[in-house]
């Protein structure tokens, strides 16, 4: 068998109204043999996988087929107004909305309030209603028809069918029927059944409802873009030009120009052009873009920069490391775009109730007429609840319920610096009851540090620098620690080494002041012949008791001193960790550090199971072995040896700040890289599920109270209309209180 390669389009899909719409493109995209499909309403775009054997002019032939509009994905940025149909040159869905208001609001006025009503007022409606409902209108209309030709009702259907009722009745009652008379006026009722139905007409029902629900569909593209907000100011976020040295010469160069190992000079007020290491100076950097924290960060010659960010005071010399579409703050904005083209379950769900929803309206329309007939009531009383019955039963709600929601939170997300990788990952956090943490670069920094100093026989600076100039020349990352705790505390020069040796992973020696030192471990000193007196014994067990690494330097045949070296635990671990318990978690610690260690650490920050010497692979046997005990398992890490742990995860939380696997194989990135950032992403995702709950109750609660009312007469059109806008308003203002999210 010939293995087929598969690629990935993102391909803009237009035309598009409702959750009917939605399962339509999808059913059609996913017919094509090997072709996978996730549609988006909100993004109005469609990620499709297709193998070789499928061009990307198929997949736009079959979108079209159908009757919607597909083009293939470009670079450019638009930046007009939001347009109902997305094509440059059409009228924008503003103006159609501010043209709808201009024109219906005197026709409802007039409707609603007979003391206004003079004569010929109703003729006056007839002129303000049809363009209204024909122009304004179109876009609804115009899908409505395009979906009948291949045989499908949608909600547009229900919107058209509504709307040209209301309107149709309402020109038969003026032409044919009393409504005709100059001195007509509307006795408001609140039921349906008239003396004589045709004293009553309806324009203010059709042009009302057009009006909501362009209202409506454009509250939905407001707030879409009021969530992407954050992910667009992250992307725009970048430096057009950058000062590139070559051979000692500054350069004004446009920052797409630079190249991996180049260097470049940022100063201060300037913004980084790309992700880089600091050769040389001192700045404090403003990350607050990236990771939401307002503090600025201070980066010295080592430290990683990141493309996006500003360097508000000092001079850098970066040296390239990411450039284009490899950079972080690319690659972050990637997750974030390819997040919001995926679909939770929960919107499955609506979009295959609402598949079936139109026809059953459509059908207890029908019923409802028939039945009115049967009760001997007048054709235009059946007539009239029945449009009653299509107005309210216009399901804008359901297709605002779910994506108006998922690109709230998402974007709410974004500005936090938490990173959602698909909606699923939304859904499955009210289910997890298990957090399962990496403590190295997760609940700890992942950079040592000397928590004690035992000094026997010696005085302490001088026994500091002497060991301080043999670590020197090592660049182990304890070595690191210890050099750093003595230039901070000891502040003298370090003694000249001689004669050194180092042998990786055991210790370091060499020749001081005349004198052999030794530093290192346990084993090191003992081969060389360095013995422990019951006071070191003591010092060490202290230090191996407090979870440390113990180093021993010596000199004379006597270990003179113990440095307890740790990992530093975050500032917010343990804050966290107490959050995560108040929602009902269990936290387990699960790290490849010996006993001693992790039991310190969990300890330090209140974690009472602990799981430790785990490997990359016993790590995935003990997400799946609580997996098989029934528990619903998040998993949160950094590093490459919990990529597959996070895989494995029902939700896997990445720390920004770990390595590009850990991120890929995720479904959360903590750009903020702390365990806080892993408690507010839980939080925020299980408030999200709970509006989209919320949202879809509503919708789904409203339809089925009102449409009994409406077919029994109980609901004029107008009144029905009015709901059913609200309804939908309903929807998008609970979804928009995510933004006002906080932990």
């Amino acid at each position: 068998m010939v293995n087929q390669t598969t690629s990935t389009i993102v391909l803009g899909v237009e035309g598009m109204t409702c959750s009917s719409c939605v399962a339509r493109v999808e059913k059609s995209l996913n017919e094509l043999p090997g072709v996978t499909a996730a549609v988006n309403l909100a993004m109005h775009s469609a990620k499709v996988e297709y193998p070789s054997t499928v061009s990307e002019e198929q997949l736009v032939q079959q979108v079209e087929k159908i009757g919607y509009t597909a083009t293939l994905p470009h670079h450019e940025v638009v930046e007009d107004e939001v347009l109902l149909d997305g094509r440059a040159g059409k009228v924008t869905l503003l103006e159609r909305l501010v043209i709808a208001i201009v024109l219906s609001v005197p026709v409802i006025v007039l409707g609603m309030v007979p003391a206004w009503q003079f004569t010929y007022w109703q003729w006056i409606s007839l002129l303000l209603t049809t363009p209204v409902v024909f122009w304004c209108g179109l876009p609804f209309h115009r899908a409505t028809f395009l979906n009948l030709r291949h045989g499908t009702l949608t909600m547009d259907t229900l919107i058209t069918m509504g709307t040209f009722a209301a309107y149709g009745w309402s020109v038969y009652a003026l032409f044919f029927g009393a409504a005709g008379d100059p001195h007509m006026h509307h006795t408001m009722e609140f039921f349906a059944w008239q003396a004589d139905p045709t004293l009553n007409i309806y324009f203010e029902a059709a042009a009302g409802v057009t009006t909501f629900l362009l209202l409506g569909r454009y509250l939905e593209e407001k707030s879409q873009r009021s969530a992407g907000a954050a992910l667009r100011a992250l992307g725009e976020l970048k430096a057009t030009e950058a000062t590139r040295i070559v051979d000692g010469v500054e350069e004004r160069i446009p920052a797409s120009e630079l190249r991996v190992g180049e260097l470049f000079v940022v100063r201060p007020g300037e913004i980084i052009a790309t992700d880089g290491v600091v050769v040389e100076g001192q700045a404090a950097v403003n990350e607050s873009a990236l990771t939401g924290e307002s503090l600025p960060v201070e980066v010295v010659a080592e430290s990683r920069v990141t493309g996006s960010t500003i360097v508000l005071d000092g001079r850098l010399v970066v040296r390239a490391t990411q450039v284009g579409q490899n950079t972080r703050i690319a690659q972050l904005a990637a997750l974030v775009e390819d997040a919001q083209l995926h679909k939770a379950a929960v919107q499955k769900l609506a979009d295959r109730i609402s598949a079936v929803f139109v026809p059953i309206v459509i059908g207890i329309a029908v019923v409802t007429i028939m039945g009115w007939a049967i009760a001997g009531a007048p054709l235009a009383v059946g007539f009239t609840a029945a449009i009653a019955v299509l107005v309210i039963a216009c399901p804008c709600a359901l297709g605002l319920a779910t994506p108006v929601a998922l690109m709230v939170g998402t974007g709410r997300a974004a500005q936090m610096g938490i990173i959602i990788s698909g909606p699923d990952a939304i859904e499955s956090s009210s289910h997890i009851r298990t957090v399962v943490l990496d403590k190295t670069g997760t609940v700890t920094t992942g950079h040592m540090s000397v928590s004690e100093v035992f000094i026997t026989g010696a005085e302490e600076d001088a026994a500091l620098l002497r060991i301080a100039a043999l670590e020197a020349g090592s660049e182990h990352p304890i070595a690191r620690a210890i050099l750093s705790y003595v230039t901070d505390h000891a502040g003298a020069s370090l003694p000249v080494v001689t004669d050194f040796r180092s042998v990786a992973g055991q210790g370091v020696q060499g020749v001081i002041e005349g004198v052999r030192i030794a530093v290192g471990t346990t084993a090191w000193m003992d081969s060389h012949g360095f013995s422990l007196s019951e006071e070191n014994e003591t010092q060490l067990v202290a230090a191996r008791a407090g979870g440390a690494t113990a180093i021993l330097a010596g000199w004379d045949s006597q270990v003179r001193a113990i440095i307890a070296v740790a990992d530093t635990i975050k500032e917010d671990s343990a804050e966290a960790i107490i959050r995560l318990v108040e929602l009902g978690l269990e936290p387990i610690l699960l790290t490849g550090d010996h006993e001693e260690a992790a039991h310190a650490i969990a300890q330090k920050v209140g974690i009472s199971r602990v799981i430790a010497g785990a490997s990359p692979e016993s790590k995935v046997e003990v997400v799946k072995a609580l997996q098989a005990d029934g528990k619903q398992v998040a998993m949160v890490g950094d590093g490459v040896n919990d990529a597959a742990a996070l895989a494995q995860a029902n939700l896997g939380i990445a720390m920004g700040t770990g390595t590009d696997v850990a991120i890929a194989a995720s479904d959360l990135t903590l750009v903020r890289g702390t365990l806080s950032a892993a408690v507010d992403a839980l939080e925020l995702s299980r408030k999200t599920l709970r509006i989209i709950h919320g949202n879809l109750f509503w919708a789904f609660a409203y339809n089925v109270a009102a449409i009994p009312l409406a077919a029994l007469g109980f609901l004029n059109p107008m009144l029905a209309g009015a709901a059913m806008a609200f309804s939908s308003l309903f929807v998008v203002l609970n979804s928009l209180r995510l933004r006002r999210f906080a932990r």
